[in-house]
């Protein structure tokens, strides 16, 4: 496993020769990942599976990284943990364009920037224990997954009754 911090990997051979191409599998400790309320345990290795190959001026990296996360369900509050999968495609070469491409570093790429933004991305902002939670009663706070709480249902208004039945595909 790779230690926190930077994963530099060295490139020199494949850019002695354009069209090579190297397949990497390493994990590392990439701490910090947070968004809202889903994170990357502290010391939970991410996985990187990365396919490498050499073009004109610089170097493609294409690849998956797989990674646990923990967060608390919006609607229950029950704890929830998955492992998320995200693409990784970037173009590493000497002179980037900001916003487009890495520094290639020599004959050296640093995939850490590149492995943080895909998981960050994929995290989930508003997570959930399973698409049918019917979350917490607003009187009471009862789980309404273990059944009804027995509270008073309030009566809505009958001008706003089609929205009832209004729902967003997911």
């Amino acid at each position: 496993m790779a230690p926190a911090g930077r994963l530099l990997l060295g490139v020199g051979d494949l850019l002695a020769r354009p069209g090579e191409r190297r397949d990497e599998s390493l994990d590392a400790v990439l701490d910090g990942l947070r968004v809202l309320g889903s994170k990357v345990p502290e010391g939970a290795p991410v996985h990187l599976e990365l396919h490498i190959q050499s073009v004109n001026t610089g170097v493609v990296v294409k690849g998956t990284t797989a990674a646990p996360w923990v967060g608390e369900c919006r609607r229950c509050l029950r704890p929830v943990e998955a492992t998320l999968t995200a693409a990784i495609l970037e173009i590493y070469e000497p002179d980037p364009t900001e916003g487009e491409t890495q520094l290639l570093q020599g004959d050296h790429i640093d995939v850490e920037p590149v492995a943080r933004e895909a998981v960050l991305l994929e995290l989930p902002l508003a997570p959930l224990c399973r698409h049918d939670c019917a979350g917490l009663c607003p009187q009471c706070g009862a789980d309404l997954n273990q059944g009804p709480c027995g509270c008073a249902v309030e009566e809505t208004d009958p001008r706003w009754a089609a929205l009832d039945d209004l729902r967003f595909d997911e």
